[in-house]
This record gives C-alpha cells, sequence and structure tokens, in this order.
C-alpha cells in the first residue's frame, strides 16, 4: 500500500463521525500528493467505512472494515491491514458497482413519475456524472445520469452495464443521495427493453419510428381514403364513434376530427399502438415496479400536429397506458448541438397546445435533442411549468472537447482533421444541415483560438456527430487512436471537466426558469 494512501486510511480509522470527513473541496490530497480523498464519498454501511481515491492517476474504492464482525467479502479486490483493521482495495468494477447498488439504495436508478423538471444527461464517455451532479444538486431538477440508446452504445463500443455503473460510481463520489434515472433510450424491440429493465433501469423511451407510416405525408387524398378502407373493418368501427366529425376542447381551442384527419392519424399512427400495448403490457407491467414509461413518435418526416398528440394521448388512456412523458416531433428543427431552427413565434403558439394535451392526460412533455436549444428554453420552462423532461446527450463531449482544445491543442487539432475527413459517415445516424465549407479551418487558427471551432454551429455538429468515429478509430497495430488519449487526457484534467460541465448545464437550466441555489 502506498504511504499516501496509508494515511488516508488512518485518518479516516481515527475520525469519529463520517462527517467530519467531509470537505467543502471535492477531493483533498494526503502524503506526497500520490492519492487524493473524494471527501464526499465517504459513506458508512455493515461496520464498514467505503470512500474513492484516486492512487497514483487511477481511481479505487476502499472499504475499511471499522467495526467488529465487519465483512468486507461481498467486494473483489486485495486485502490489506491498517492499525490492525482489513482493509479492501477494490476496483470501480461491475462487480463491484452491483454490491454497492445493493448495499446503498441511493446508488440505484429511480423512477421520477410525472411531476417536475428532470433532465437526460446522456453521458457519452461514462465520466461526466461528477460534473453533472455538482450544478444538479444546486437546483430542484432531477438527473437522468444513465441515459444511452443502443445506437450510442454500439457507435461507442460500450453496454448499459458500464453506463448504470457509471452512473452509480459518480453518485457515490459524489456523495448525491437525492435519486438519479436510467434511462433506456430509443429502444424499438422487446429484447432491448427488456435488456435495461432487467439490469434495474428505471426508464424505457419507446421508441415507435420503426411503426410509423412516414409514407402517408406524401399521399393524394384518393390514396389516404383507399389505405383507410384496406384497414381491418375492426379497427375502424373501434375508432370512428370515438373520434369521427368529434371535437375536442384543449387548451382553450378545439380539436376537431373531420374524415381527412382521421385517416390519416390512423394510418399513420395504428401500428405504433398495437406496439406500444404490445411494449407496454407484455413486457414493461410484468416487471411490477415504478419505472417511467415514455413513449417517443418524434421521428416522423413532419411534425406532430395537435390532433395526432391527442389522439395518442386518448388511446393510451383508453387502453390504460400510464405514460410518464411523450416526445411529440414539434415544428422546426431540433438538431444536434445547435440552438432552434425555426420560427419562434410558431413554436410557441404549437407548443401551448402540446403543453396543454400532456396536462389533459397527465404525463410530462419530454423534449429530445434538447441541448442547447436555447432561444426556445424560456417558452419550454414558462408553458410547461416546470412539468417537462429534456434530453441532452452529446453536449457533454463537446464540453470535453472543449477542455482538450485548451488543454491538449495538438489533439484537438488531430480529432477534428479526422472528423471532418469522415463527416460523411456519421450522417448515416443523425440528420443535420452542417455546411462543411462553413465550418472553421483549424489549421490557420492559434491554438488560444481553438475552442472557437466549438462555437461554431457547423463546427460543433461536425464534432458532436463523429464522437463513435472517433472513439472507436484504431491505428494498424489495433490501438485506439484518440480513445485512450481522451481518457488520459480528462483524467489528468477532471476537475476542469468538471467545472465545464457545470457552467454548461447551468446555463440550460437557467434559461428553463430553474432557480440555481449557491449553497
Amino acid at each position: 500500500m502506498h504511504p499516501d494512501c496509508k494515511a488516508i486510511c488512518e485518518y479516516i480509522l481515527s475520525s469519529k463521525e463520517i462527517d467530519t470527513v467531509k470537505y467543502s473541496k471535492h477531493m483533498r490530497s494526503f502524503g506526497e500528493g500520490a492519492c487524493h480523498l473524494y471527501a464526499d464519498s465517504v459513506h458508512a454501511s455493515n461496520g464498514c467505512v467505503l470512500f474513492i481515491a484516486k492512487t497514483l492517476g487511477e481511481k479505487f474504492l476502499w472499504v475499511i472494515e471499522k467495526e467488529a464482525g465487519a465483512d468486507s467479502s461481498e467486494f473483489e479486490g486485495r486485502v490489506m491491514t491498517v492499525a490492525g483493521r482489513n482493509v479492501r482495495k477494490a476496483p470501480l468494477s461491475h462487480a463491484n458497482a452491483v454490491v454497492i447498488r445493493r448495499w446503498f439504495p441511493f446508488a440505484r436508478p429511480t423512477a421520477f413519475g410525472r411531476e417536475g423538471v428532470s433532465i437526460g444527461l446522456g453521458d457519452r464517455l461514462g465520466i461526466a456524472g461528477p460534473g453533472h451532479l455538482r450544478i444538479i444538486r444546486k437546483t430542484k431538477a432531477r438527473p437522468v445520469l444513465a441515459q444511452q440508446s443502443i445506437r450510442e452504445l454500439n457507435l461507442t463500443n460500450r453496454t448499459y452495464e458500464d453506463v448504470l455503473d457509471s452512473a452509480t460510481w459518480a453518485v457515490f463520489q459524489e456523495g448525491y443521495h437525492l435519486g438519479f434515472g436510467a434511462d433506456g433510450d430509443h429502444l424499438k424491440t422487446a429484447a432491448e427493453v427488456k435488456q435495461a429493465l432487467d439490469l434495474e433501469f428505471s426508464m424505457i423511451t419507446l421508441d415507435c419510428s420503426e411503426k410509423i407510416d412516414n409514407r402517408v405525408a406524401t399521399m393524394t387524398k384518393s390514396q389516404i381514403a383507399a389505405a383507410y378502407w384496406a384497414l381491418p373493418k375492426e379497427l375502424r368501427d373501434e375508432l370512428e364513434p370515438l373520434y369521427l366529425d368529434k371535437g375536442f376542447q384543449v387548451g382553450g381551442q378545439e380539436l376537431f376530427f373531420d374524415s381527412t384527419t382521421l385517416r390519416e392519424i390512423v394510418l399513420i399512427y395504428s401500428k405504433a399502438m398495437d406496439f406500444i400495448r404490445h411494449i407496454y403490457f407484455d413486457v414493461v407491467k410484468p416487471y411490477n415496479r415504478e419505472i417511467d414509461f415514455e413513449v417517443s413518435i418524434d421521428e416522423t418526416m413532419t411534425p406532430t400536429t395537435p390532433e395526432a398528440h391527442y389522439f395518442v394521448a386518448a388511446e393510451l388512456q383508453r387502453h390504460g397506458i400510464v405514460a410518464s412523458s411523450m416526445a411529440p416531433r414539434f415544428c422546426g428543427e431540433f438538431q444536434k448541438a445547435i440552438d432552434y431552427i425555426g420560427d419562434i413565434a410558431q413554436f410557441k403558439r404549437e407548443f401551448i397546445l402540446h403543453s396543454a394535451i400532456a396536462d389533459q392526460f397527465g404525463y410530462r412533455l419530454s423534449i429530445h435533442s434538447g441541448s442547447d436549444k436555447f432561444s426556445v428554453y424560456p417558452i419550454i420552462g414558462e408553458i410547461t411549468g416546470g412539468r417537462v423532461h429534456v434530453k441532452t446527450a452529446g453536449t457533454n463531449w463537446l464540453e470535453a472537447l472543449k477542455v482538450i482544445a485548451s488543454k491538449k491543442p495538438a489533439l484537438f487539432r488531430e480529432i477534428y482533421a479526422f472528423a471532418l475527413e469522415h463527416f460523411a459517415e456519421a450522417t448515416v445516424y443523425y440528420h443535420v444541415t452542417t455546411d462543411l465549407g462553413k465550418a472553421p479551418d483549424a489549421t490557420v487558427m492559434p491554438d488560444t483560438d481553438l475552442k472557437k471551432v466549438l462555437q461554431q454551429a457547423d463546427g460543433r455538429q461536425v464534432l458532436h456527430i463523429t464522437y463513435g468515429l472517433v472513439l472507436t478509430a484504431k491505428n494498424p497495430d489495433g490501438s485506439y487512436r484518440f480513445r485512450d488519449t481522451i481518457y488520459k487526457a480528462l483524467d489528468v484534467e477532471e476537475e476542469a471537466y468538471a467545472d465545464t460541465l457545470f457552467l454548461h448545464i447551468q446555463k440550460h437550466l437557467l434559461k428553463l426558469g430553474m432557480e440555481v441555489f449557491r449553497a
């Protein structure tokens, strides 16, 4: 055991109360500085005192068997002796994260329900949690720390186990006990939903895009009529008495379903409704625990009309499906990494109706691709009255690159050049309107100006959507070209990265109208 780490253990053993160990600074160095204690990570359970410390650049969980009869054998790791007590130096492994979740309920994900503000923080790298939590704990927002789609897992070579474990270690390190969510994002099959729920994810975002018929948007009225009459008679007979030529009052306006409107909506969404019912009743409900069930209908060719939104909501209610949130496609464009594109006045008019529908049926609206949409955040915050879920994800990847641009400019230049070269490959996965001709030319920039690449919309999108290609690129010898170097740089600049994330997410929350407490 390194002498500095021994000093940490001796210090904790000599402390009568856990609270006396905690300091205002997030890290405290011991001895010659080879070991750093994360003061907020000190916890007690089962006669043991546990904490996280960074030893020679690597984080470990330390478990001290402080009280008589204490047993740390559930954790994997090497056992040593300090002051006559067993001390286990345990890796931050999946097996140990499972034990932490068993010992400490706050380290397990929890459902947030249909009230309040929550923010999805989809951590691409698995190391953004501490920075996210340091701003979240100063607000009333609730964090969905673990939020990744299957696509994102495949692009980064990560697993849902890793995503959840990263969140667990973050809340343990930061001493955050107020609850966090884990979202299996944009799941499209029963197997994917089951995979996330088996790992005790607390939220499922069901992506209905493959069950939504986008062809209807290009059909003529006669084609729509023919397709509608080809639907099973039982379905038409079931829906027409409920909706045909009927109006529904929402937010002081009437939503009227004439024959054309009803036919279009049924053709677009009928298979999606069957899919939602199947997943909810056959997959989600049997788990018999609180799960946030989000319905995503935003992956369509055209914006979700208020009538379509109302229809989906009413059908969910009619069939006894309790959605915690729903994601329509709003007018304009919510592209990755940049502000809202579109008519803000129109957005506000339509958002008022969408919010009224959500209020009437009791769930929250969910804003997808919500990072950096600062021009519409005040509208969203005001109209929803603090009942909304906002999803951000890649923005923390860009904040990581901001730190690298500042601290490792040569590495940033190489990443940016690679991203430009491989940008077209990434557009298979993401819709953006990036103009490469307008992307900043980093070759003519001094190092001090490299952050400007991340301040310009085209440069941001180039770097945002190529994250998977950057993180999985390999050298001829099979080693990672960037991945390990990125992680090493951010490990060295851990506090700078946390500070950058703090400021960036704070801007999001302030724009939503949330109060940020000083204490």
